[in-house]
């Protein structure tokens, strides 16, 4: 009996669940998932445009963007995800995470400045917010915004319909000093990551895959002497010596040691000594190697280091090596991007309007750059080739499937990168739109990405397939490294002061271009005039000791 009305409960409790499975909403397919994570992001638009303009105003370069992070991370909060800060030792990285389980999408930026590379947004000839200070003279202001949105729009969806997975967002510091990425990979940070998506500016929108530009390592030598008086050097022995005769010897490597193509090697003196009349007891050089692969970068860095014992052995002084950062080769990969592009193409270039049109025409006159305006369509999906730039995100790309996009947040036309002319722009309602859009498409590829594990599976596998065509990844970054986090304290600190009455309120009624008393867009100039502020001047005055010391 017992038995009996056992079985009548199970098949009683089963019809009930079967019925409450049949009468349950069923789930919303893709296209509609994706036109509600749309909507949540034009909604938002104004408020991701103000958060950009915001960082633009802060003007903070690496391991300095405090201001930034509070912002970032305070908006990330306000929405329910949980945000832990100052991961691998790094004050100014974070990580924030919403919802669990599989599977695990993360977003990725970074959102320094450039030192020196302060502008106005919209003016047309080089005109400093302050002079000499920094400035997001690429764009990186325009990152961290796009990222919040899709984030935003993601966890809006998955909320609504009980989506599965996690939603991890990164934020890396200090990129231009190609710093922070590698440390957080050798944290640990990214494991347990099915796929990411990284956003970077561009005046095109679209994606790549494959090798995309070369490795690189920062390294500093620093050399011991003996301070000494300058009337008296032979009682020092000068570290700046030692510094200039190391400069010189990597000069003469450059010939013999790789293809010009295959490489490139820059270096500052960030320490040289105080004054003349005393001869230097420290000094230290400064040098990032970039090289195709990373057997060359080792290669390089192997040579300049006996160049390194070469120069201390000839002044009678002491060198040491610090490795501040250094990764491989960004390699993306082909089947996450061929969904990202998918979603591109989805989306569509933003509408602009007549006067980002001017704007833009008007920043190419200036420039004395072909009048080629805004583009009209994304870029196609395309396989890279390797180009000498360098980025710390390269090694994220040897942990799990990895696609950049390019979003379209600034004008075509600037004189050079890392420029007051590429800072033009990244401010602009043409960069709000820009944000708009790569939100979007960050947002439809995650939502791909959690409700279709078969998509999820081939990507794996085909990025599998991608890491058997090269060498297993190693850092570069020795195990016993830290973060240079000190790196800029200095020339932050210089420029806080004066950079303050501009910085922008995100919450003030008026826009960012209201609150600096700029025209957008500018009248058109009637001729490159921008590039003249730019050029250096070629006539001297007359000195002031040009006289006849006889007399």
């Amino acid at each position: 009996m017992a038995n009996r009305i056992t079985l009548r409960l199970v098949a009683v409790l089963a019809g009930l669940a079967v019925a409450g499975a049949a009468s349950a909403e069923p789930r919303a397919d893709i296209a509609q998932l994706k036109s509600e994570a749309f909507a949540v992001v034009d909604g938002k638009a104004d408020r991701l445009g103000r958060l950009s303009d915001a960082i633009f105003s802060y003007s903070e370069i690496g391991f300095q963007e405090t201001k930034t992070i509070a912002l970032v991370t305070r908006e990330l909060k306000a929405a329910g995800f949980a945000v832990e800060t100052g991961v691998a030792g790094m004050p100014t990285a974070y990580v924030a995470r919403y919802g669990s389980g599989s599977p695990v999408i993360g977003l990725m930026s970074d959102f320094d400045g450039v030192p020196g590379a302060s502008q106005k947004p919209t003016a047309l000839v080089h005109d400093p917010i302050v002079e000499g200070a920094p400035g997001h003279g690429e764009g990186h202001n325009t990152h961290q915004p796009a990222l919040i949105g899709a984030a935003l729009a993601i966890k809006a969806v998955k909320d609504r319909h009980k989506l599965p997975g996690t939603i991890v967002v990164y934020g890396g510091p200090a990129e231009e000093l190609l710093a922070s990425r590698g440390y957080m990979v050798n944290a640990g940070l990214f494991k347990g990551v099915d796929a990411l998506m990284d956003v970077h500016v561009g005046s095109q929108f679209g994606v790549s895959y494959g090798l995309n530009n070369f490795g690189n390592v920062s390294v500093q030598w620093s050399f011991k002497g003996l301070q000494a008086h300058g009337a008296r050097p032979w009682q020092g022995r000068s570290a700046l010596d030692a510094v200039e005769l190391m400069d010189a010897g990597i000069n003469f490597m450059r010939e013999h040691g790789y293809d010009p193509a295959d490489a490139r090697i820059q270096n500052v003196i960030p320490d040289g000594g105080r004054q003349p009349n005393v001869v230097p007891g420290e000094a230290t050089n400064w040098y990032y190697i970039r090289a195709k692969s990373p057997e060359l970068v080792q290669s390089i860095l192997a040579w300049m280091r006996d160049i390194g014992k070469g120069a201390a052995l000839s002044t009678r002084t002491e060198v040491t090596e610090r490795i501040l950062s250094g990764s491989w080769p960004y390699n993306g990969n082909k089947a996450l991007a061929e969904v990202v592009d998918r979603n591109i193409q989805l989306v569509g270039m933003p509408k602009w309007s007549a006067d980002d049109v001017a704007f833009a025409r008007a920043v190419q006159t200036s420039m004395g750059q072909p009048l080629t305006g805004l583009a009209t369509a994304p870029t196609p999906l395309r396989s890279d080739g390797q180009g000498s730039s360098t980025s710390d995100a390269g090694d994220v790309s040897w942990q799990m499937p990895l696609a950049r996009l390019y979003i379209p947040t600034t004008t075509p036309g600037a004189l050079a990168g890392h420029h007051w002319s590429a800072a033009l722009g990244p401010a602009t309602p043409i960069a709000h739109k820009g944000i708009a859009a790569g939100a979007k498409a960050v947002a439809a590829t995650a939502l791909d990405l959690m409700t279709d594990p078969a998509l999820l599976e081939g990507i794996r596998s085909d990025f599998a397939r991608q890491l058997a065509a090269y060498p297993t990844w190693k850092s570069f970054i020795p195990a016993e490294a830290k973060p240079p986090t000190y790196l800029n304290v200095e020339e932050m600190s210089r420029y806080r002061a004066a950079l303050a009455p501009y910085e922008y309120d995100p919450d003030g009624k008026a826009t960012y271009l209201q609150f600096l008393k700029v025209a957008y867009p500018p009248a058109m100039p009637q001729s490159a005039v921008g590039r003249a502020s730019n050029a250096p001047k070629t006539t001297f005055e007359k000195s002031s000791i040009d006289w006849d010391w006889r007399k």
